[in-house]
């Protein structure tokens, strides 16, 4: 049974063979080298003018990593995001015309991601652009879109410390996930924890905001480790966390790719069971849940803000239709479901602006998304004008069949806080788009 607090507080590459590299994280930082080259799988292309308003079709972008180590797990946002198109296209489209998609390979390579939004805002003139999983993907294509003046949906959690006027963000914010995974631990599970990461942006973020928390409200690091993406050489850490937790502890897992897979097997090998050491993991979702094996994960815990396990009819449609669509085997996750709310809310405003956002009318289109309310699978979601979006925040354990049980649950949708509040550096920041009479609405101090 679900328990509801009241605070409001911050993926594994799968593969049917263990021994495969698995997932790249979000918000990992770096440049992998793409395991296959960035050739484009796109649609027909429209005429120019049908972007404009001037043809049949809307043309939307879809950018995601189609081939090379992400493209496992953005395959499935991609079909998530092509379902949400399709259903409203059966509904009579947007505007009078049918939505248009076109597909570009990011390659799983973060220039080539650059590359493809250019391409798909200055060729195909497409007039918004769903895409990105990791945050050095993001951060590849922000100053194209910044140049560009064009918009992004992006639907991954996130390491925050951001907010572009050219970003709409539906995944969660720090405060929306991490943060409030924290005090259930706190209350839950102990006080005393063990960190272990990816070397990369979003871990230590993630590990610095987790620091700071812990020191605010009484608990302590024991220890701290990070190991190189996709390294499996996890045995030090294993015994350095028997050594810091004898008695037991909380271990808070921003690992990514293959160090996951090993972690996991040899935790379970070393005896470190999820009874004394429950793991708390923000990179585990369904999907990866059955790539590294239920029965190393059966007992530990993941922190989203959607689940397949959520009970609402919102999300039985949303299954329903997507293992219609796809198959009864696949399972939906969390930036899947972002991704649908993506494109549910851009279609909204579209709707009250009554344009498509072309270079003249993206800041109508955009102005319009503020406040726009969404009836989402995870329950209700409102667009801020922050451009990140009110979010329910879960905790889930994983039970026998591979799915997560839902133990934790904020009671309403929790507002989100681009700018973390434990850190030093960005207390008291915040981001408000309609801001009129400071230098940065994307990042000041109220007065």
């Amino acid at each position: 049974m679900t328990r509801q607090f009241g605070r409001r507080k911050f993926l594994l590459y799968g593969s049917a063979t263990l021994g495969t590299s698995i997932l790249l994280k979000a918000c990992a930082g770096g440049s992998p080298t793409a395991s296959e080259s960035p050739a484009a799988d796109s649609t027909t292309a429209a005429s120019p003018a049908a972007a404009s308003g001037g043809g049949d079709t809307i043309k939307v972008g879809i950018l995601h990593s189609l081939s090379g180590t992400m493209a496992i797990s953005e395959k499935s946002v991609v079909d998530s995001t092509q379902l949400a198109i399709e259903e409203i296209n059966q509904a009579g489209g947007l505007l009078g015309k049918q939505i248009e998609t076109i597909e570009e390979d990011g390659a799983s390579d973060w220039p080539t991601f650059a590359e493809k939004a250019r391409k798909l805002i200055e060729e195909d003139q497409v007039v918004v652009i769903f895409g990105c999983w990791t945050s050095a993907s993001r951060k590849a294509v922000l100053p194209v879109f910044e140049e560009k003046n064009h918009m992004l949906y992006y639907p991954v959690q996130y390491e925050g410390q951001e907010c572009s006027k050219n970003i709409f963000y539906t995944g969660a914010a720090p405060n929306q996930q991490i943060e409030p995974s924290v005090d259930w631990l706190l209350e839950e599970k102990g006080k005393e924890f063990y960190l272990v990461g990816s070397d990369y942006v979003f871990p230590r973020t993630a590990n610095t905001i987790i620091k700071a928390q812990l020191e605010a409200k009484g608990g302590t690091v024991v220890g701290e480790d990070y190991l190189p993406l996709g390294s499996t050489e996890v045995t030090p850490i294993i015994s350095k966390i028997r050594s810091a937790l004898p008695n037991g502890g909380v271990i808070y897992n921003t690992m990514n790719g293959d160090s996951n897979v090993a972690l996991f097997k040899q935790m379970q090998g070393a005896g470190l069971t999820p009874d004394k050491y429950p793991v708390m993991s923000v990179s585990i979702a369904e999907e990866e849940v059955k790539a590294i094996g239920t029965e190393f994960l059966k007992g530990h815990y993941a922190a989203w803000n959607y689940f397949q396990t959520v009970e609402s009819p919102e999300n039985t449609k949303y299954v329903e239709a997507f293992k219609a669509k796809f198959g009864e085997d696949r399972v939906t996750n969390d930036p899947m479901e972002a991704a649908y709310i993506s494109v549910n809310i851009w279609k909204q405003a579209v709707e009250q602006a009554g344009e498509t956002g072309t270079p003249t009318s993206l800041e109508k289109v955009r102005a319009a998304a503020y406040g726009q309310k969404f009836a989402a699978p995870e329950g209700p979601v409102t667009m801020n004008t922050n451009h990140h979006i009110s979010k329910t925040v879960r905790i889930g354990e994983v039970r026998d069949d591979g799915l997560f049980e839902i133990v934790y649950s904020t009671p309403a949708p929790v507002d989100p806080l681009p700018w973390n509040q434990f850190v030093t550096d960005t207390q008291g920041f915040t981001c408000d788009w309609t801001k009129t009479g400071v230098d940065n609405p994307g990042k000041f101090k109220e007065t």
